[in-house]
């Protein structure tokens, strides 16, 4: 962590005395996001280099390859550290969640995974919940990686039973009416104020959550598209050559609310239920005094 940290204050460092002040500010926020996507790079890259090698006569299936991938990639974060034993406990859970979903959703013939696989349960691969995990690691990462508050944040109660209804859904809807917009409504009205704060080149930016959200849910659509173009996964009378539907955004903007609110049950120091008036210093500098108190949400 502290390397990784010296490595972005060198960058920051070289981008402000390099570029203007607005085109800095923009890419150290590309780089520091490409660095929290790493997990979910390396795991799209793996999808495409196997889909162009893997060859039907080898003796292990593609699936259980990936399989094999992911699980070494997670150790590695893990031995390099670039997630904590804490970030890793989460992910693990969202990682069992999608899972649970997973098998639900394939045997409900929602979408399949086509290709053979010895790692393989109910027609669910067993490397389909490290993407699930991709999205989780994201979410610890980049909260540490931009020092992120989220504030003013809603009672945790509300959010849990938010993030509850909306796990729920993905699996009710298929007997009951969908509650999808309804939903959709409700991120709204409950985190309309709370605005996301982070740090880019020493300064303090923020964005509300639910644009933040929408905004991430355009990068898994595309992220969806590379799964299916692979022959991955394919969603119901969908081939290869089809763009997975733009209502799937939809869909993933819920289940980021899902996935921050997992992430949020350990990473609660982010949260504050008073409004942030002033902007916080980059950690390790002289901070200065904000104009009212922000005590950790509740």
């Amino acid at each position: 962590m502290i390397t990784t940290r010296r490595l972005e204050r060198a960058l920051g460092d070289f981008t402000r005395a390099h570029l203007p002040t607005g085109l800095a500010d923009l890419l150290m926020f590309l780089l520091k996001q490409g660095w929290a996507c790493l997990f979910g790079f390396l795991m799209l890259g793996g999808l495409i280099l196997s889909d162009r090698i893997w060859q039907d006569n080898w003796a292990l299936h593609r699936y259980d390859g990936l399989f094999l991938y992911a699980l070494t990639l997670q150790l590695s974060f893990l031995a390099l550290k670039l997630e904590t034993l804490t970030e890793a406990r989460v992910i693990l859970l969202f990682h069992l969640t999608g899972t649970a979903m997973e098998l639900f959703k394939v045997n409900a013939g929602s979408w399949a995974y086509p290709e053979d696989a010895l790692l393989k349960i109910h027609g669910v691969p067993l490397f389909s919940g490290f993407m699930y995990a991709a999205v989780g690691s994201y979410m610890a990462r980049v909260i540490r990686i931009f020092d992120m508050k989220f504030a003013p944040y809603p009672p945790f109660w509300t959010s849990v039973t938010l993030a509850v209804a909306i796990y729920v859904n993905f699996f009710a809807h298929h007997y009951l009416p969908d509650a999808r917009y309804v939903l959709m409504a409700a991120t709204v009205l409950l985190f309309a104020r709370t605005r996301v704060w982070f740090t880019i080149n020493r300064t303090r930016r923020w964005m509300p959550l639910p644009v933040a959200a929408f905004l991430t849910s355009i990068f898994l659509w595309i992220a969806e598209n590379v799964g299916t173009n692979t022959n991955t996964w394919l969603y119901k009378g969908q081939t290869t050559l089809d763009l997975v539907h733009l209502s799937k955004m939809g869909s993933w903007y819920l289940l980021l609310y899902v996935s921050f609110t997992t992430v949020t049950l350990v990473l609660r120091d982010a949260l504050s239920r008073a409004p942030l008036t002033a902007p916080e210093p980059e950690p390790g500098s002289r901070p200065s005094a904000p104009r009212s108190p922000a005590p950790p949400a509740a």
